[in-house]
C-alpha cells in the first residue's frame, strides 16, 4: 500500500513538474511596473495564459528601468518587460512577442506606446491598427502593424 502511495505522490510531482515547464517554455517575462497599475497585472496574466512565466516587480517608479533599456519617452506604455534579451514596451499581443523571440532579430527589442483600447490588458474594442516599434540604439522604425 505504501508502495502506491509513493508511485502516485511521484507520478503526481513529475506531472506537475512537466506542466510547470511547459508553462514558462517560452521565457520568463520580467515586467517592472506601478505596484497600482491593475492593466499590468492583467497583461501578465493574459501573457501567461499564453505560455510565458511572468516575474512581475512592482516599483514606485518605473522610469529609471524604461531608460536602462532604451525605451525613447514618446513610445512609453505603463510597463517594461525583458525576455530573451529583449524589451517588450506595453500591451504588446502575444503572438508578437512570440515572433520576436522565434526570429531573434538583431534589434533591442518592441514597443507599443500607450494603452491602446482592446490591447491585452486594456478595456474595450480594438478600433485601430496598432503600429509595434523596434528599438535599437537609441533609434525606432516600425516593425510590425496589426
Amino acid at each position: 500500500m505504501k508502495r502506491r502511495i509513493f508511485i502516485a505522490a511521484t507520478g503526481s510531482a513529475l506531472l506537475l513538474a512537466a506542466c510547470g515547464r511547459s508553462a514558462s517554455a517560452k521565457g520568463t517575462l520580467e515586467v517592472y511596473k506601478l505596484s497600482t497599475c491593475g492593466c499590468c497585472g492583467v497583461w501578465g496574466n493574459y501573457m501567461e495564459r499564453h505560455g510565458h512565466a511572468v516575474n512581475a516587480h512592482n516599483l514606485y517608479d518605473v522610469s529609471p528601468k524604461k531608460r536602462e533599456y532604451g525605451v525613447p519617452g514618446e513610445l512609453e506604455s505603463c510597463h517594461t518587460a525583458r525576455i530573451g534579451g529583449y524589451t517588450v514596451e506595453g500591451h504588446i499581443p502575444a503572438e508578437v512577442v512570440d515572433k520576436l523571440l522565434a526570429e531573434r532579430p538583431q534589434i533591442d527589442g518592441i514597443a507599443m506606446p500607450g494603452m491602446p483600447d482592446g490591447s491585452p490588458g486594456m478595456p474595450g474594442v480594438k478600433r485601430d491598427t496598432w503600429t509595434i516599434y523596434a528599438l535599437k540604439g537609441g533609434r525606432y522604425s516600425v516593425y510590425m502593424r496589426i
